[in-house]
């Protein structure tokens, strides 16, 4: 998993409540368990015009030249809400987007953002809106997101300081999804192993 230390990219505003996973990646997609080959149909029944996604929607924000290889994406309340699919994060991983930023998520798509690389920022409602109005009012609009700081800069300079907790910071940090924080203490648990095996036999018989 890549680390997550510092990003500067365009943002793009995704204005709307409530995006469920399905919405995210449509279900007739899940149909891979490698994280990779997903972004093509990253949000498909809003981005393409048909079924097989030969017709963009030239009306979908993502669609929009001015958010070509956009890695931040701005949206609204309830981000990420519906099932739990892990599909959803590796679609916006492909795609390019290393940072969501939202007043609120649902708690598994914000834990499986965490596990796969890209930060989810929860902001105040009135600093999204803000953020909404300066990205549409000037096209090129980046961001940079510092998270070793916990602070996102806008480019006049405002700054806006996010929480997050420990274990994910340092997950993203070092790069590491649950299994390889887990290889992180390889030797500790092949030493509990063995010591078990020598201490109750009769848990291996």
């Amino acid at each position: 998993m890549e680390a997550f230390k510092t990003l500067k990219g365009t943002a793009v505003p995704l204005d709307m409540i409530n995006v469920d996973t399905d919405q995210i990646i449509p279900k007739q997609f899940l149909k891979k368990i490698e994280r990779t080959g997903f972004g093509i149909h990253l949000f498909h029944d809003w981005r393409y015009m048909d079924d097989e996604g030969d017709k963009l929607n030239l009306d979908f924000v993502l669609n929009f030249p001015r958010y070509e290889e956009a890695k931040i994406l701005v949206t609204r309340e309830n981000f990420g809400c519906g099932s739990s699919r892990e599909h959803a994060p590796w679609a916006l991983f492909d795609y390019g987007f290393r940072c969501i930023i939202s007043p609120s998520f649902a708690d598994i798509f914000y834990n499986n953002c965490r596990k796969n690389g890209i930060l989810a920022v929860v902001l105040k409602k009135e600093e999204v809106d803000f953020l909404f109005n300066e990205i549409n009012a000037n096209e090129g609009y980046q961001l940079t997101v510092d998270l070793p700081k916990q602070i996102i800069s806008s480019p006049k300079g405002e700054i806006f300081s996010f929480e997050i907790d420990n274990f994910a910071k340092n997950c993203l940090l070092k790069g590491l999804d649950d299994i390889g924080w887990t290889m992180q203490f390889e030797e500790k648990i092949k030493d509990f192993e063995e010591k078990n095996v020598t201490e109750k036999p009769w848990l291996f018989l």
